[in-house]
């Protein structure tokens, strides 16, 4: 495939800003207490170039590995601009991981120095962290890392000189590695260059309305693939407003503040901003008054404002499957979200519904440039794109093996495409388990089905070698309180054995659930039950419960309660 041009490059892109727009504010960065920041091009690239002359003087060699591990704010960015300017490779870690997961990426990428920023559980981390690492703080991190570093972001910038001219980096240099959520085992370091990138953000732009009066707020975890692709490189791409959320209690107020033209989330936070709603307003009496013309469009311009959403021009979710009665619901509200599909290893850019194809259930067409196929005898996705990994980082066998003999990647997932050229997800190819009868299911769409529920967090759908297949579901919190009154409790039984009814009389025979289990345990990053991007990790959950397996489905009850 053509490369991309060397002026859509990552530090092409970074100096034309600097040079035809210094005063432009970029960034609108919470210093809390209610206090903001606004950075312009101007500030934000004089910071890096500063940061960057700093790294040089340490004497790291070309290519040498620099992490990052922070919450999303300013300055994660201008340390990636930093890296890339110094001759770096940027190495992020999500902020959520365990101690032992960031002692594993820092030994394997064999980083030479750590940035610290915003951090939630700082001291859990902190064992994560080898003697003797260099550390710079940013301003933001906690106050005991900050104590713990001798080297502080704003420090090092006041006395530091401006690193001169206009560095470049090759479209072929290896720009960062991403390591993976890891939902089936060990995190694999996924190698992209400066040309994956732009080309990418060019494919994107091609279905993403973003220019220079865009406004985005980047919240989901800059180590994540779609918000490194679509955030900051479409800032780089086009120039936009980016803001930054301070915390999950302040991120309505953070929202209202954006007002973002452009917002993209996981199927989670859709989910419960859904919640939200319905907990104003009864589902049935919010659907009755929006098919009343007046009332309808008053009222939904009321809900979209009171969620930060009223300027969205363009709402997308990904990195999980969006069930499709919440897209449906959303419609409803005249948002229509975009499904898109994408992977760390494609930079998140393979597939995507186009603005105003209503195809709840699929993830529409490939994007302009990406070629797909299915496996003929398993049914799995394939892809070929001009954004493709270089590959697994010191893993070449991983590496190898993640492409088909004639240079496709292996996704892993097994879909369909449907007579309008939509592709339909059906689950993973791994993820398909066979009954005891001899009958295969795919979990995927029941959980979809599943988490339909008000009620329902999260779920996984398992029973290899049962008679039928069952289900855990983890409640969402209210769900969780109100479970621990008696009374309470008894009515969600009733209204969980009801919602299993509804769900088996879509299934067949051999999909039909034989149990629902509510699980006590809630799912976390920190238990190890989900990923970073809350995607649920099958195998670790099955694992964990295999032992109360037997228990549960030879319960006479529809409905259990996990020990």
């Amino acid at each position: 495939m053509t490369p991309p041009p060397s002026s859509s490059l990552a530090l092409q892109r970074l100096y034309h800003w600097e040079r035809t727009a210094p005063d432009r504010t970029v960034f609108t960065q919470p210093m809390g207490g209610g206090l903001l920041k606004e950075f312009t091009w101007k500030d934000m690239v004089d910071e890096s170039r500063r940061m960057a002359a700093f790294l040089q003087q340490q004497g790291f060699e070309p290519g040498s590995r620099i992490a990052i591990l922070s919450k999303n704010c300013a300055w994660w960015i201008m340390a990636d601009f930093a890296i890339w300017m110094a001759g770096c490779v940027s190495v992020p870690l999500y902020p959520t991981l365990a101690a032992g997961t960031i002692a594993q990426i820092l030994q394997h990428s064999e980083a030479r120095l750590l940035f610290l920023g915003k951090l939630d559980d700082w001291d859990a981390m902190r064992p994560g962290v080898p003697a003797g690492m260099p550390c710079i703080s940013f301003s933001l991190s906690p106050a005991d890392a900050q104590a713990r570093v001798d080297m502080r972001w704003d420090e090092i910038v006041a006395r530091t000189a401006p690193l001169p001219g206009s560095p470049l980096r090759d479209g072929a240099d290896l720009a960062t590695i991403m390591y993976t959520s890891g939902t089936t085992g060990v995190p694999k370091g996924v190698m992209h260059s400066f040309a994956n990138f732009a080309w990418a953000i060019d494919a994107g732009l091609k279905r993403v309305s973003l220019n220079a009066d865009a406004r985005m707020l980047s919240y989901l975890p800059l180590a994540h693939v779609a918000e490194r692709s679509l955030v900051e490189h479409g800032l780089l791409a086009t120039g936009m407003h980016l803001f930054f959320a301070e915390s999950l209690q302040t991120f309505a107020r953070d929202l209202q503040r954006a007002r973002p033209t452009t917002f993209f989330s996981v199927p989670r936070l859709w989910v419960k901003f859904q919640q939200g709603i319905h907990a104003r307003m009864p589902p049935q009496r919010l659907e009755r008054l929006l098919r009343i013309p007046v009332a309808g469009r008053f009222l939904r311009r009321k809900i979209l404002k009171a969620l930060g959403l009223d300027a969205c021009q363009f709402a997308a979710g990904g990195a999980a499957p969006m069930p499709p009665d919440l897209l449906r619901w959303y419609s409803m509200l005249g948002l229509d979200i975009i499904e898109v599909y994408g992977m760390t290893e494609n930079c998140g850019v393979s597939h995507a519904t186009l603005v105003g194809m209503r195809r709840p259930g699929t993830v529409g067409v490939p994007y302009d440039g990406v070629r797909s196929r299915l496996d003929p005898e398993t049914g799995e996705i394939q892809v070929q794109t001009g954004c493709l990994m270089l590959g697994y980082y010191k893993e070449p066998e991983l590496s190898a093996a993640a492409f088909t003999a004639d240079g496709w990647l292996h996704t892993g997932d097994k879909g369909v495409v449907e007579a309008d050229g939509c592709l339909r997800i059906t689950g993973r190819v791994k993820d398909l388990f066979k009954t005891s009868k001899g009958k295969y299911v795919a979990p995927a769409p029941i959980e979809d089905k599943l988490v339909a529920s008000a009620a329902v967090e999260a779920c996984c759908v398992v029973g290899a070698n049962y008679p039928q297949p069952f289900a855990m579901l983890m409640l969402n919190e209210d769900a969780a309180a109100k479970s621990r009154e008696p009374g309470a409790r008894a009515a969600l039984e009733d209204a969980m054995a009801n919602h299993l009814l509804t769900v088996n009389h879509g299934l067949d025979p051999h999909e039909q659930l034989e149990v629902l289990i509510l699980m006590k345990e809630p799912w976390t990053v920190e238990n190890g039950l989900i990923t970073p991007t809350f995607k649920i990790k099958r195998n670790v959950l099955e694992t964990r419960y295999a032992a109360s397996f037997d228990k549960w489905t030879s319960s006479d009850r529809k409905v259990v309660w996990a020990d």
